[in-house]
């Protein structure tokens, strides 16, 4: 049994990850300050109010002392992010990273996971993450770190990623390195986990489509359209249009201009009392058009199309795909909500892959 604790929360992609990976595990709390995302994390996990804390300087580490295999937090990034004004730890989102280390000093987790942008490294040039890794290492803790990639463990985002990982070590013995994970080939592409149908909605309108396809947006990696491997993930991608975009090649329209099943074998039937020739669609020259149109669909008179281009948005669903969460996850809040969670989240994949390489070392390497 795999006992987690995690800060910092989000939707919970460690105990997605953790799922995925079929273990028994049970989780002792999970921690966030935003309403919507403890909508998402309750849905979707077994867990209760007296588990759950709005904020990390609530939770009483002494309460957890000795009972934890795994604490895992990522603070809020946008303090060391390179698109951000990197105000390190003169930001409050900044200094959330020491409660973390507080809470590693009092609860003694067997083992934990720091997840940042890689931006950390190099805030302050270097000075920052020198004093965050030396706080690291002054805990009897054996502490690695690497800055891993998520289009090399299986998802194709491109999203860079700091993770710090660290194994206790009470008796200050020397331990042999820690190997990360080694990059997988990756086997899927962005359209690989495109949805089939997605809503009209989700297409942009010409001022968008204007907005996204300008060449100095594409130049300076503000928008793209379609690839293989996703730009990273952002918060506010969708609402702004910056991000990622797909071309679609069968843009849906309102579902009342769709044809009901009967009526579709009807128009593509090969022949009928009175037409004796296959009815053709996506005619280069429409057939008259007849002002009876809105009342019925005449096969060999009315004018039928089937595809269509449009650009449009990732949907959420497809968001959650390029973060790593499967299908079974349930998507319980607005549109707006479901982009931010996805955005601010990390990458399951990764999460797998590591998880396990830590549990492998932690048993090869006990001192406790």
């Amino acid at each position: 049994m795999l006992t987690v604790g995690t800060v910092f929360s989000g939707i919970g992609s460690v105990e997605h990850a953790i799922k995925k990976m079929k273990l028994r595990h049970k989780i002792a709390f999970a921690c966030d300050n935003n309403k919507w995302v403890k909508e998402s994390y309750f849905a979707n996990y077994d867990i209760d109010d007296k588990r759950w804390y709005d904020d990390i300087v609530d939770i009483d580490g002494k309460k957890y002392e000795n009972k934890l295999d795994l604490l895992v937090g990522g603070s809020p990034c946008q303090s060391f992010s390179m698109i951000g004004n990197r105000l390190g730890t003169d930001d409050e989102r900044g200094m959330l990273i020491y409660e973390f280390i507080k809470l590693i000093k009092k609860s003694q987790p067997k083992m934990f996971i720091f997840e940042n942008v890689k931006g950390l490294l190099t805030h302050n040039s270097g000075e920052t993450w020198q004093m965050i890794y030396k706080k690291f290492t002054s805990m009897h803790y054996f502490v690695s770190w690497k800055v891993m990639n998520s289009k090399h463990y299986g998802v194709p985002q491109h999203r860079d990623r700091l993770f710090v990982v660290g194994f206790r070590n009470v008796h200050d013995k020397e331990l042999p390195e820690f190997e990360f994970p080694e990059k997988i080939p990756l086997s899927v592409t962005m359209q690989d986990l495109l949805e089939d149908t997605p809503n009209p909605k989700y297409f942009l309108p010409e001022k968008g489509i204007k907005f996204v396809t300008k060449q100095k947006n594409l130049d300076k990696k503000y928008t793209k359209i379609d690839g293989d491997i996703q730009l990273c993930q952002k918060a506010n991608q969708q609402f702004n249009w910056h991000g990622h975009f797909i071309m679609d090649k069968c843009k849906p329209v309102d579902n009342k201009y769709i044809l009901s099943n009967n009526v579709r074998k009807y128009v593509m039937s090969t022949g009928t009392k009175n037409y004796h020739t296959k009815i053709k669609t996506d005619l280069e020259i429409a057939r008259p058009l007849l002002q009876s149109m809105h009342k019925c669909h005449r096969a060999g008179v009315d004018n039928y199309v089937t595809d269509n281009r449009g650009l449009r948005k990732l949907t959420p669903r497809e968001c959650m795909r390029l973060m790593g969460f499967d299908d079974t996850y349930k998507i319980v809040v607005s549109d707006l909500q479901a982009y931010r969670q996805s955005g601010n989240s990390i990458v399951v994949n990764v999460l797998v892959e590591l998880i396990s390489k830590m549990i492998k070392y932690d048993k090869k390497n006990k001192n406790r």
